[in-house]
């Protein structure tokens, strides 16, 4: 989950949290409501843009996602979303109704998700909205969702595509990594004065 030179091409937690809170700082309520779509769905672009109204469902507090990579008429998937976006998608309707949410074109809607990025000071290979794909999914793995509901929720058709997140080194794996390191030495002990003698003499004993 890294490029050709090393860097990082997902979202981590404090980037999420950032996101989350300046996209709920946009004026208009119909580009907050995209924008927290794919922050609580990890979908697509093209698969936000082509959400309508009556896929919304209320009922099961979720929204129905054409996965527009599985040739299939019927790659439908449901992601559950919190009640409130639920509700600001509903007005968001450009009719009022079942039809289209948003009067955005693909490049508009990049454009709106790096601006957040930009107001939120996500820079790098992971201020994108592929990024905040990414982000989505790394969050799930780390709250424990089990791999197959993340595959659904992110329209993967193998489980295999979606398995590659969980290589990626997160909360869990660090405290298996922190067995191994001397005590004291989780990043309060420095290099300098008495504290790294001391870690010396305990590892001489």
């Amino acid at each position: 989950m890294r490029d050709s030179k090393g860097n990082r091409k997902y979202l981590n937690e404090k980037e999420r949290s950032r996101f989350f809170r300046k996209a709920l700082e946009l004026e208009d309520p119909a580009r907050c409501a995209f924008a927290l779509l794919l922050f609580f769905t990890g979908c697509r672009i093209s698969e936000g843009l082509s959400l309508t109204g009556d896929r919304v469902d209320q009922s099961d507090g979720c929204v129905v996602l054409r996965t527009l990579k599985q040739r299939k008429d019927n790659a439908f998937r449901s992601v559950p979303v919190p009640n409130e976006l639920i509700m600001n998608l509903l007005k968001s309707s450009l009719d009022g109704g079942n039809g289209q949410l948003w009067n955005l074109s693909r490049t508009s809607a990049y454009r709106l998700i790096k601006g957040v990025m930009i107001s939120a000071k996500i820079e790098g290979a992971q201020a994108s909205p592929k990024g905040l794909r990414h982000g989505f999914a790394i969050a799930c793995i780390e709250k424990d969702v089990p791999l197959p509901t993340v595959q659904k929720w992110l329209g993967h058709s193998r489980i295999e595509t979606t398995a590659i997140y969980l290589e990626i080194v997160g909360k869990e794996e660090r405290k298996f990594a922190k067995r191994l390191w001397p005590r004291g030495f989780d990043g309060k002990t420095t290099c300098e004065g008495h504290q790294s003698e001391s870690i010396s003499d305990r590892e001489t004993v």
